[in-house]
């Protein structure tokens, strides 16, 4: 039984051509190749793929353990898979099965911590399994594995052996057996695989592999069916394991390494693929960092440096970008020159690269990335045919995506979609129901702005979605029904109310009327349950942009309607009370839940409810935390209830030393300013107060406020903090003295935009120009108690600018 084994490179265009070439010289009756057994149902539809695709095996119980074995059309078990079937010899996979494998995975995750801390990296050399070429670089004396065995193998044209010379081997068998030879040197058989646990007696995944491979070999050549001229194709690595010592190993022993492991039950596919899904870098890492040069490899007949700089050319030319001929050529003689002082045979990528930058960039490496993303890694995309299996769901998907005209690329790409038309509400709709089902094929492109007709979306379909398609086949066989099933159960799992209203939304968007009017009942109940003000206001938001989105969907807004002016009501009647006695962990969050409520109340747009949110505010704006005090006088502001005047005195009776302590004068005003700095911007008095304030603070107070206020300012964006630096350096109107809270006397100083006088607050310690104190501060002191009693609490209700100044 003639057992060849091929041991190449995953993904190698040099070792794609020379198990083409052997193949054909060996013309063998079986091929075996190095891949999950579960995928031989699968080779049969070989004729329907388009490379780059992906062979996914996935655990039928959980579709999400899955695994991917991607083949490119340089890819050498594909040029073997085609071999088979063009000659019509028998093909298939022999590796560890996947059902195995997951089987040990989950064993492993339940008698091993899955939280142990990582093998810290201490700078020494790699495994040996996981870069053999790395150690044949490095006894070879080259610096770089890659330049190494592109120089050895991938740059390599093989021809078949000369006729003169029948008893010498081909060239591409020649190769095999030097590659065979050098992992025999790099491994040890008498030495365990790394990984091994000798002390547990727990062989390494390697070891299960190689074991199962070895019975699959010995199975091949045995028995009525025994094949007579076998050739194997697998990674390099394992060539030693299969032929060598190591290879010849007992059926008994390698049988005893597989014992007791009860398979997983799996299922298999085929899924279109990527070159840079190929790439290292994209998450599904196959070790090719250049699969757009590489196919460049196996494409080009000859002339492999020139035709890539022409390549470059075009694309530099198509981007407006100047590639003459001359330095085209000049390029390619500089690349050649390169590869002579490198004392490579060829010009290879990272010569090409160094010349492009140089002839055709000009230096500028913004050019050299385009030519890496569109060149050196690529944009082929792969395609698999109708016939392939799928499941219901995804069969509907695709029926969903032809009629809407929404192919499935993997590239990004942007969608914009006009609400008002019916193709477009549909597009939406299925983009909305693909994201319940955690296909986010679609994901929002910008926050959506209330209001508006338009969404915008960033498309780009990616081979996992094949997978959560397949797990979330067994809610439903279409996709209205698997998305309203999942919404039945997320409903009933909702850990609070807000959770179900933004479901509710979720449904309003994705155009489900059975699983809105369930979602909606379960919101009621929760909602008359429910107690916590924060929780409702939280809540109300996503009911209130279904009230404004439900005329442009055509979806009845009377479903929310009733439940939103219930919420808004208790809301109203509940906030007062609710911002008594807050910590500073608890003012935060109800803050945030405030700006929820203001902008839902905005959205809804009442005037009886948002008068009624105002007067509440109001009420909550003398609560006796500062944070949630300065906040609720900044909404009242900024809606107009709330004179720019009157929010002045506020400002500076807050800011005044005998208003408190430094720390809530600092809160306070990150409450104000916690929205935007849009104010200090606009208005130079109030900005004038904050410069006060701050310039009077001694080192300790400093300290104090300097945290609360360094993470208010920061959200400051960059047009507000512009202004505010041209209101400074334009100089600001100078505070004049007073009591705290009171209002400027001198027009020449208090002028504000409206025409409104200014409130003041002094410095501490400000000196006049003639150098004598402001006002005599024991008599200040013996005053400041009356005056406490006659200026009283705040108020408790918005009032009007006249009502402020009678309070100063």
């Amino acid at each position: 039984m003639p057992v060849t084994v091929l041991g190449v490179r995953h993904h190698g265009p040099g070792s794609a051509r020379a198990v083409r070439t052997a193949l054909a010289e060996l013309d063998p009756d079986l091929i075996l190749v190095e891949g999950p057994p579960e995928g031989d149902s699968a080779l049969t539809h070989l004729s329907t793929l388009t490379p780059p695709v992906a062979l996914t095996a996935y655990a039928v119980d959980e579709p999400r353990d899955a695994a991917f074995w991607p083949f490119a059309e340089f890819s050498p078990e594909w040029q073997a898979l085609l071999h088979g079937r063009a000659t019509g010899v028998p093909t298939r996979f022999i590796d560890l099965p996947f059902g195995h494998d997951l089987a040990l995975r989950r064993r492993d995750a339940e008698t091993c911590p899955t939280d142990e801390p990582a093998a810290p990296d201490d700078g020494t050399a790699p495994e040996l399994a996981s870069d053999p070429l790395g150690w044949l670089a490095f006894a070879a004396g080259h610096d770089d594995p890659e330049r190494f065995w592109e120089d050895l193998v991938e740059h390599r044209r093989l021809a078949t052996a000369p006729a003169d010379a029948p008893q010498r081997p081909s060239p591409a068998l020649e190769l095999f057996a030097a590659v065979a030879e050098s992992m025999a040197a790099l491994r040890d058989p008498d030495q365990p695989q790394p990984g091994a646990d000798m002390s547990r007696g727990v062989p390494s995944r390697g070891e299960l592999r190689e074991a199962h491979m070895r019975l699959e070999i010995r199975a091949a050549g045995n028995g009525a069916d025994a094949a007579s001229r076998i050739a194997v194709i697998c990674g390099a690595w394992h060539v030693p394991a299969l032929t060598g010592r190591a290879g010849r190993s007992t059926v008994a022993a390698d049988r005893e390494l597989l014992r007791g492991v009860r398979p997983v039950r799996i299922a298999t596919t085929w899924v279109p693929w990527t070159h840079a899904l190929l790439s290292a870098g994209s998450g599904y890492g196959a070790g090719v960092t250049s699969p757009g040069w590489y196919q460049h490899l196996w494409t080009a007949p000859d002339e492999v440096g020139a035709r890539w700089v022409a390549r470059v050319a075009a694309l530099l030319r198509a981007a407006d970008l100047p590639a003459s001929t001359a330095s085209v050529v000049e390029t390619v003689r500089l690349a050649e020159a390169l590869a002579a002082v490198r004392e490579r045979a060829v010009p290879g990528l990272t010569e090409l690269t160094d010349a492009v930058l140089a002839g055709l960039c000009a230096g500028d490496p913004v050019p050299l990335a385009v030519v890496r993303e569109q060149l050196v890694v690529g944009d082929v995309v792969g395609a698999v045919g109708p016939d392939v299996p799928t499941v219901p769901l995804a069969a509907d998907v695709a029926r969903a995506q032809k009629k809407l005209r929404l192919a499935p690329t993997p590239t990004e790409k942007s969608l914009r979609l006009d609400l008002r038309r019916e193709l477009d509400r549909e597009r939406s709709a299925l983009l909305h129901r693909l994201r319940l089902l955690d296909v986010d094929w679609g994901v929002p492109a910008v926050a959506r702005s209330t209001g508006t007709f338009a969404e915008a979306w960033t498309l780009a379909w990616k081979p996992t979605f094949a997978l959560a398609l397949v797990a979330a086949a067994r809610h439903g066989a279409t996709v209205v029904d698997a998305a309203g099933t999942v919404v039945a159960l997320r409903t009933r799992a909702a850990p609070d109310l807000a959770t179900i209203t933004r479901l509710f939304e979720q449904v309003v968007l994705a155009d489900l009327p059975t699983a809105l009017e369930a979602v909606r009942a379960a919101l009621e109940h929760r909602a008359a349950t429910t107690g916590d003000v924060a929780h409702l206001m939280l809540a109300l938001a996503p009911l209130a942009r279904v009230h404004r989105y439900g005329d442009v969907r055509n979806t009845d807004t009377g479903l929310v309607v009733g439940l939103t002016t219930s919420l808004m009501t208790r809301i109203c009647a509940g906030l007062p009370p609710a911002c008594v006695s807050l910590d500073d962990d608890a003012a935060e969050a109800m803050i945030a839940a405030i700006d929820t409520a203001d902008t839902a109340f905005g959205l809804v747009a009442d005037p009886e409810h948002v008068a009624r949110w105002h007067a509440a505010v109001g009420v909550a704006a003398a609560s006796g935390n500062p944070l949630v005090a300065g906040r609720c006088t900044r909404i009242l502001s900024d809606a107009g209830v709330l004179a720019a005047a009157a929010a002045a005195t506020r400002l500076a009776r807050a800011l005044s030393v005998a208003g408190g302590a430094p720390g809530d004068a600092a809160r306070w005003l990150a409450g104000f300013l916690g929205r935007s700095g849009a104010v200090l911007a606009r208005d130079p008095a109030m900005l004038s107060l904050v410069d006060a304030w701050l310039a009077g603070l001694d080192e300790d107070a400093f300290t104090v406020v300097l945290a609360p206020l360094r993470r208010t300012f920061a959200i400051f964006t960059g047009p507000e903090r512009r202004l505010i630096g041209e209101r400074v350096r334009s100089g600001l109107p100078r505070p004049t003295t007073g009591p705290p809270g009171g209002v400027a006397t001198d027009p020449a100083d208090a002028a504000i935009p409206g025409g409104s006088p200014a409130p003041a607050i002094p410095p501490t310690g400000a000196v006049p120009a003639g150098g004598a104190p402001a006002w005599d501060l024991d008599r200040v002191a013996a005053v400041l108690p009356v005056l406490a009693a006659l200026l009283g609490p705040a108020s408790t209700a918005p009032a009007s600018t006249e009502e402020e100044y009678s309070h100063a």
